[in-house]
Parts: C-alpha cells; structure tokens; sequence
C-alpha cells in the first residue's frame, strides 16, 4: 500500500481529484470530514447510549458520546505524533504532495470519532440482541427468505457495519451519506470483509465484518481507490485494513482499558487501593511519586494515574505502529497494536479485574438482559408490520406502527432482506431511552 493513496481527499460523487497541495489550510478537508460527524444525529444520539452501564443514573459515567469524544482526542495525538515520524521517514509526502503531521492527526480523530457512531443502545449486548432475534427467536422464520451473507448479516448484526451504512448511505436529495473523505473511511474501516466466511483466519482484521451485503459495492470503490490489498477474490470479498485503522483501534483500546476501569472506580465496583496498585504498575517508569504524594483527593490521584497511563500507552503505540510500517503496509501486521506493547502485561490484568468487576456485575447484567427484551419486542413488532405491508396484508395495527417509523425506514418497495436491514439499522440508532420509550408503548404501559 501507498500513503498517497492512503491519505485519498477524494468523497464520493467527485468527478475532479482533490490535491493536498491545493487544500484550504484553515479548513482542511480531513477536518471537514470531523465536523460533518459532530453535527450528525446519528452522533448526537451517542449521548443517551451505554458505554459500560447501561442506563446509568449517575452523571459521571461514561456514554458512548463521551467516550467517543476521548477516544477521538487520543486518536488526534496518535496521528500527529506518528504522522510526524512517517513524514520523516517519507519526506516526498510533504515535499511534493503537501501533507502535514496534522492530516494525519486530522483523519485519525475523525474516523475514531465516529467509531462507535453504528453501535445500538445497551452497548454490545444491543448487538447481541439483533442478532439472537434472526438466530433463534421469532426472526428465524425469515431465514428461508434470505441468502446465506444477507442472514449472517442480521444473526450476526454488527455494529461496526452499522457503522460504515450510516456515514455513507446515499438518501434521497443527499448522495454518499455524510460524504467522508477516503481516507477517514479507509481508516474507520476496522474489518474489511463481509460476514462469510466467519472468522476465516487469526488476522485480526478477521475478528468481525465492516459491511453488509447491501453496501458491498461502495466499500469495494473506497477500498480499490485506498489501494488496500485485497485479500480475497470471488465469492467472498477482503481487503487488509488502512493502515491509520490501527491508530483508531488503539485510541479505542487505550480509552476502554483506562476510562471503563476509572468508571469501575467511581461506581465502587473496584477498591480505590486495589485500583490504584494497578494503574502504578503500568506508570511506575514514569510516574512522579513527590507529585502523586501531593494530591489529598482520590478524583486528583485517579486523574493523574489515569493522564500519565493514557500518554504511556500513546507513546508506547506509535512505537509498535513505527517499527511495524512495513508489515502494516504490505497487510503482514495480523494483532492489535496494544498485543504488541511493552505494557501487555499490565494491560491485560486491568482488563481482567474491569471484566471481572464491571462487565459481569449485577447491575450490567440485569440491564443486558432487560436490554434483550426490549430489543426482541421492538424488532417483532416492526419486522411484521413492514413485511405485512410488502406483501400487500398490513393490518390497521401494522399501519399505525409504521406510522411511527422516521420516514427513511418506511419503505417496504425493496427486498426482505433490504427491510429487515433498515428495521434492525432503525433499532440500532436509538439511545437506550429512546428504545425503553418505545417498548413501554407497545407493551401499552404508556399513554
């Protein structure tokens, strides 16, 4: 792969090339690509949906809208730090095709940004839901309708898919979705594959898909004018990831790592001492014991621990993603950036205490389950509704119910698999009040 090709300013619908060179520098169109994210709803709906606990009641918990703003400020200083080393190691990017530290910085922040942007309320047990719905509950009578990649999508429906539809998806009047840059989706394109085969090697661009069948076409065009690798031909199709994706990827891992396990501290869920011991074992090379000392708080202490371990870790990141370029350009670099920190170890023992004490307590398993329920309930409803009016057989209920829909997910002059899609992509895009809302009225608990 090419960092010319990488670093693509092209947006879906340009008939002309967009050179760096050329660029507006006061508003770079890498920048742009951030600002359209921030004033999407499908953002602004983040604010009401479950990082760790779901529906907390205490304000200083995490959202995904919150962790998605960290996420992206992290991303930022990832870019522009090894942006800055790849410059120097490829100075013709910047001597003849202009590009800065900053655009990388700028992509990087923008495609973590909107990370999460796919992800359904309840956090990941909302995918869950979806997918146990088609798999083994009332939606398993549509599979006979559906070909094997269009059921896999739903049973195994997929946030990160959700994700690259919601950016791009051309509406009517509005072509291309928000119109992203390439190379901000090149780089928000974590797994480049389909959903067949499941997990068809150790890669970790592997571990998942990045679109559904239905939007096959435009991530095909995005990936070949990237110049990703493709690593499969035919039937199946994948691609190896952009390179910036593991920057992204990182900033994700860096924050949840750090930020859930603050959480837990704060919920109590985890000792502040117990804690503690943990974060000084990552930052014990780094760490200034006299200022530590100092702070009589327990916010202040967590608030140092938690800044020095995040700059740990970044350091530590652009180090394995620098001394790895060439495997990550020629798509040889199959794990995570963090699998290959110096600080594995003491990662790996803070995820285990969070999934431990946080991931599996009682107050974030009776809200998955409840979670569930409500997913389930909703997807019945709607799914009958739409396929009763495709077919020609809506009932008067059936037709009040689509009544409710936003619009864009009313159209049923499309195929089955295209109507559960946006059923299940209409889910997704509620916040975990929104969905509780919606529930109570069907159930009839609220007039």
């Amino acid at each position: 792969m090419e960092w010319e090709k990488l670093l693509s300013l092209k947006r879906q619908g340009d008939t002309l090339k967009r050179l760096r060179k050329e660029q507006d520098e006061t508003r770079l169109g890498f920048e742009v690509d951030y600002d359209r994210i921030i004033f999407s709803s499908a953002f602004r709906s983040l604010q009401d949906k479950t990082q760790v606990i779901p529906l907390s009641n205490t304000d200083f918990v995490h959202t995904r809208l919150t962790h998605s703003l960290e996420v992206s400020v992290v991303g930022r200083s990832l870019g522009r730090i090894a942006g800055k080393k790849i410059l120097e190691k490829h100075p013709h990017l910047a001597q003849v095709h202009g590009y800065r530290f900053n655009d990388f910085g700028a992509i990087v922040a923008a495609a973590a940004l909107s990370h999460d942007i796919g992800n359904p309320p309840f956090g990941h047990s909302g995918e869950k839901a979806i997918g146990e719905f088609f798999k083994t509950g009332k939606g398993l009578i549509y599979q006979s309708l559906l070909s094997k990649k269009e059921y896999q999508d739903l049973i195994d429906f997929e946030g990160n898919a959700n994700g690259y539809r919601l950016l791009t998806q051309s509406k009517k009047g509005v072509e291309g979705g928000l119109r992203l840059s390439y190379g901000t989706l090149g780089a928000f394109m974590k797994y480049p594959k389909e959903s067949l085969p499941k997990k068809p090697s150790q890669h970790i661009s592997d571990k998942k898909f990045g679109f559904f069948q239905s939007d096959k076409e435009t991530f095909c065009q995005v990936a070949e004018e990237l110049g990703l690798l493709q690593t499969r031909k035919g039937e199946s199709v994948s691609y190896s990831r952009h390179p910036l994706t593991y920057l992204v990827e990182a900033a994700d891992d860096i924050c949840y790592t750090i930020i859930d396990f603050e959480d837990g501290i704060n919920l109590g869920l985890i000792s502040e001492d117990y804690a503690l011991e943990y974060l000084i074992k990552l930052v014990k090379d780094n760490i200034n014991t006299k200022k530590y000392n100092s702070l009589a708080f327990k916010e202040d202490r967590l608030s140092y621990l938690r800044a020095l371990a995040i700059s740990t870790l970044i350091s530590d990141a652009v180090d394995v993603f620098i001394e790895n370029e060439e495997a990550i350009l020629n798509g040889e670099f199959s794990v995570s950036l963090l699998d290959k920190s110096r600080y594995e170890a003491q990662i790996s023992d803070i995820i285990s205490l969070s999934v431990e004490k946080i991931y599996r307590s009682q107050e974030v398993i009776e809200k998955e389950i409840a979670g569930y329920k409500i997913i389930s309930d909703i997807l019945e409803v709607y799914t009958q509704a739409l396929l009763r009016q495709r077919e020609g057989i809506a009932g008067n209920y059936d037709e009040l119910m689509i009544t409710t829909l936003p619009e864009c997910y009313q159209n049923t002059e499309t195929s089955v698999y295209e109507v559960l899609l946006n059923t299940c992509c209409y889910v997704a895009s509620l916040s975990d009040r929104s969905a509780v809302h919606i529930h109570n009225k069907i159930m009839g608990k609220q007039l």
